[in-house]
């Protein structure tokens, strides 16, 4: 590992800080909370004799010297070449972890046919291998969760091991709270609803998953709320705004749910219907993450963070409103929060 040495003067608008709250202020420094473990690390000395508190107060003319460790060259960081070109959209972002809203076709990680152009090249391009949780391994370095790679929105990354794993707990433990919005085909009769299936990798076809009793079937839980519903039209059966919850997050989930209730997601074209006329000329699913709620591992924050619609989807839902059977109450709080307008 090697070392950065940062060389600090305290000037008259610094006499009296802090020391952990001096050393951020300097050029290249991380945020206060790491200066701290920096001094509790006995990295940080003043006027050369070692610093013993974090709140200690630096004085005018002081001289403070800190000692960070930094990664080696990223060539030998891991199996993962960095890839700073591709656009990562941040809506928070600490020491810890990062949440980010994902654009459709982007793959969360590694796969056939997709080797550099993936979520994760672009954490390591942005933080590293060195700050991005390994418990998924070094070919998924940060992931927590995935999302389908025409599956937009929100979703979490972790900066270490500790917070991936806490992260990881609190899906298992139902309380990270997730939430996307879809346009399924056909008119979806009750306002809300759950659906608890077994799921697990079809027998027919290997790329796609299904409603399953098999003994290896893992359980996937999905409830729903009714947002908006549209009329039928000569060639269709009308369409369903939802709002899903998962809690529990397996493979295609919410697709396989969705078919598996007879209301497949418009423009999927794994479980949905091939017509293009059906699918209302989009290419892709039309399911987005568009909120995330969770409290902090670290600092015991509430994070609530809300994503808009993409203009594809908002596009499809404006091709729609004439056909509009009304809204449901949720769907008059949470469709102005998508951008669908009044």
């Amino acid at each position: 590992m090697a070392q950065r040495i940062v060389n600090l003067l305290v000037d008259p608008a610094a006499d009296g800080m802090r020391l952990d709250a001096f050393l951020a202020t300097g050029d290249g420094m991380p945020s206060r909370s790491a200066c701290a473990r920096l001094v509790e690390e006995g990295a940080v000395t003043i006027n050369e004799t070692p610093a013993t508190s974090k709140s200690e107060r630096v004085l005018l003319g002081d001289r403070v010297r800190a000692t960070l460790d930094e990664p080696e060259p990223e060539l030998a960081g891991g199996l993962l070449a960095p890839n700073p070109y591709i656009p990562l959209d941040i809506r928070f972002e600490d020491e810890y972890l990062i949440v980010l809203s994902k654009q459709a076709g982007l793959v969360c990680h590694p796969s056939p046919g997709h080797v550099d152009d993936t979520l994760a090249n672009a954490l390591v391009a942005h933080c590293g291998y060195a700050h991005l949780g390994m418990l998924q391994g070094e070919e998924r370095p940060g992931i927590v969760h995935r999302l389908d790679m025409d599956t937009s929105g929100l979703m979490v990354a972790a900066k270490d091991d500790a917070t991936q794993r806490a992260l990881q707990d609190l899906i298992r433990l139902r309380v990270l709270d997730r939430r996307y919005v879809t346009l399924t085909h056909g008119y979806v009769a009750h306002d809300e609803g759950t659906v608890v299936t077994g799921i697990a990798r079809s027998t027919r076809d290997r790329i796609r998953m299904a409603v399953s009793d098999a003994p290896g079937a893992r359980e996937a839980i999905t409830t729903f709320r009714v947002l908006e519903r549209f009329e039928a039209a000569r060639r269709d059966e009308g369409y369903t705004l939802m709002e899903c919850h998962l809690y529990t997050g397996r493979t295609h989930q919410i697709r396989v749910h969705m078919r598996h209730v007879g209301h497949a997601l418009v423009g999927d074209p794994l479980y949905g219907r091939g017509d293009a006329r059906l699918n209302l000329g989009l290419s892709r699913q039309f399911l987005h993450s568009w909120r995330i709620a969770f409290d902090h591992p670290a600092t015991g924050e509430r994070i609530t963070i809300a994503d808009r619609l993409p203009d594809d989807l908002l596009a499809i839902l404006e091709g729609l409103r004439e056909r509009s059977m009304g809204r449901t109450a949720a769907g008059e709080e949470i469709c102005p929060a998508l951008g669908a307008g009044a």
